[in-house]
Parts: C-alpha cells; sequence; structure tokens
C-alpha cells in the first residue's frame, strides 16, 4: 500500500496574518519534506473566487512542486473538468509532467459549486456530460497525430495537434461517490479517487464494483484506487487531534459552503464529533492500526492519500507530521 499526503489548499484562516505568498511558500517547504520523506505522492485541490484564497491554479503550484521534488507522484486532488478548456488543460498538464519527469496524475471531477459555475459561464446541468467530453479530448491531445474527437461543447478541437506531447499518457484520476460516477471510472480512467466521507464498507462495495466493471468490459486490471482520508500523526491521540483540530473544522465548514453554495457560520456539535470519528490521527502505531483496516478490506494495491495538510496548523507542525509518516508509518506497508 502506498502512502501519499496533501492536500494542498493555501487557504488563509482568519486568525493567520500571514501573506499569501507564504502560504506558496510553505507548500514548497512540505512538498520537499513530502519528497525526503520517502512518501508516495502530493497532492493539490482546486476552488475558486473563495475569499481565504483557496488554490486556484492547480497546473503552475504543481510546476513548482516538480521543480523541487525529484521521486513523487505529483497530482490534482480534484481539478475541475467542466470549468477547463480542454485543449488548454491537455497542454499544460503535458507540461508539468515534462517538468517532473513523468510523475504527473490528473484527477478530475464535475465540480459543484454554483458560483464557480456561474462565473466560468458553465451550465451545471451539462457538467458530467463535459467531464466525458474532457475525457475524450485528452486522451486524443496525447495520442500521436490530431484530436479526431467531435466535441460537443467545444468548436476548433477536431485537428488540433497539441505540442509537445507529454512523456507518456498521464494516468487520468476520476473522483465521485455515486453509482455512475464510480462506473464511469472504471470504464473511462485508470484510477478511481474515493471521498474522505465514505466509510470503509462504502468504500468497500464500491471497489469491488469497479473490479467487477473492468473484468466485465474485459479491461486489464492496471488500474489504481485512491483512499482519501483526513489525519495526522502525533505524540498520542490528544496531541495528534490537538494539532490539527482547528484547521481541519475550518476547511470542513468552509466544504459544506462550496459544496452547497450558502454561507455556514458554524458547525453542529454533531457534525464535528462526525468528523471527528471519520479521521486517522494518533501515535504510528495508532495511525498504522487505522490504515490496517483499509488494507484488510480492499487489499494491498491501494494508494491512501493522508491528508495531513490543515490550514493554519504550523509550517513545522506538518513537516514532522510528515517525517513521522515516512519514518515510522510508510515502512510498515512497504
Amino acid at each position: 500500500m502506498e502512502i501519499g499526503t496533501g492536500l494542498f489548499t493555501c487557504q488563509r484562516r482568519p486568525d493567520d496574518d500571514r501573506p499569501m505568498s507564504d502560504l506558496y511558500d510553505e507548500i514548497m517547504t512540505l512538498g520537499r519534506a513530502i519528497d525526503e520523506a520517502g512518501l508516495a505522492s502530493a497532492w493539490v485541490s482546486e476552488h475558486h473566487f473563495m475569499e481565504d484564497g483557496y488554490l486556484s491554479g492547480t497546473m503552475p503550484a504543481l510546476g513548482a512542486l516538480a521543480a523541487v521534488t525529484e521521486n513523487i507522484e505529483l497530482g490534482t486532488c480534484i481539478a475541475l473538468a467542466p470549468l477547463y478548456d480542454p485543449i488548454r488543460l491537455a497542454e499544460d498538464t503535458a507540461t508539468v509532467d515534462l517538468l517532473s519527469g513523468g510523475r504527473m496524475t490528473l484527477g478530475l471531477a464535475i465540480g459543484s459549486n454554483p458560483r464557480e459555475f456561474d462565473a466560468f459561464d458553465v451550465p451545471r446541468d451539462e457538467r458530467v456530460d463535459r467531464l466525458a467530453d474532457t475525457v475524450d479530448i485528452l486522451r486524443g491531445a496525447w495520442s500521436d497525430g490530431p484530436v479526431e474527437h467531435d466535441s460537443p461543447f467545444h468548436d476548433g478541437v477536431t485537428g488540433v495537434d497539441i505540442t509537445p506531447k507529454p512523456s507518456r499518457d498521464v494516468p487520468l484520476m476520476l473522483g465521485g461517490a455515486a453509482k455512475p460516477a464510480v462506473r464511469r471510472a472504471a470504464r473511462t480512467a485508470d484510477a478511481w479517487c474515493a471521498p474522505s466521507s465514505l466509510s470503509i464498507g462504502g468504500l468497500k462495495k464500491r471497489v469491488d464494483d469497479i473490479r467487477n466493471v473492468r473484468e466485465e468490459e474485459g479491461l486489464d486490471d492496471d488500474f489504481t484506487i485512491y483512499v482519501l482520508q483526513h489525519g495526522f500523526v502525533g505524540d498520542s491521540k490528544e496531541d495528534a487531534w490537538d494539532a490539527m483540530k482547528d484547521g481541519y473544522l475550518y476547511i470542513q465548514r468552509r466544504y459544506a459552503e462550496i459544496f452547497s453554495g450558502e454561507t455556514v457560520s458554524e458547525l453542529s456539535d454533531e457534525r464535528r464529533e462526525e468528523l471527528k470519528e471519520q479521521a486517522i490521527f494518533g501515535t504510528p502505531e495508532d495511525v498504522i492500526e487505522d490504515l490496517e483496516r483499509y488494507r484488510d478490506a480492499l487489499g494491498d494495491d491501494i494508494h491512501f492519500i493522508f491528508r495531513t495538510y490543515h490550514p493554519g496548523v504550523g509550517t513545522d507542525e506538518m513537516a514532522e507530521c510528515i517525517e513521522r509518516l515516512g519514518d515510522e508509518v510508510v515502512p510498515h506497508f512497504a
């Protein structure tokens, strides 16, 4: 089982008075720490027009991370496919892939925030079809020769031959928990990313479905399951929770706003407790025990994105957590 981390969002909490440039310096520091710790991957996330400065430019961020790392997989978790010009996305992804020496994975999803879709003038009811269309265009753009796909959303795509091509076919990862989304990933992508809200039972059901779909359709077993969950490594359960709590609950409140399109002033006590139950935190031994439950249910061939980046909890604290993951958790699963 491989273990990576992220998701870098560069959000600035109201109690954080650092300039935005310092938050971008922070993810460079943490990217180096991830590489040096021997973790498998680092991930950036995308949203737009957020008052806390949530990272919007995934490709520039990944390009910068490519320059300060040597070994780790770099990817988007998740890029909002309907909001992109797919030809430009194909070009930018190829650029990051070449800069990183073939370490790029492109994670895509349909998005949900009405404000984002309105600002980009993209109808929300087209988002599923636009994601599928983007996947087809990307595949065509990275293949030898021009794109042959006739897009219903983007004029002038057919016949375009992007240059340079990526160093190889960049792996495509699709997100989503609904049955159609999971099966879409199984049929058209190279990987699926499970949202952190899913229980282990819910994960197993979807992973079994993916494997069944690929077998029924004669697809190979070269398909990656990414599992996403928030957490932290500390000296004790209490220490780890105290370190991650403020940043974790802050980002969950902002996600509630992003997904609903409405202001969420505070999380209920019930929701806070539910989120604490979902997270994986504690000593290295505690974390290993929880990760073993995922491995027992899903098998060894999963890539666990242990989400240790929580806005405002401190660069040194997050770097130490990453180091302990590499020194004391990753070797157990090697």
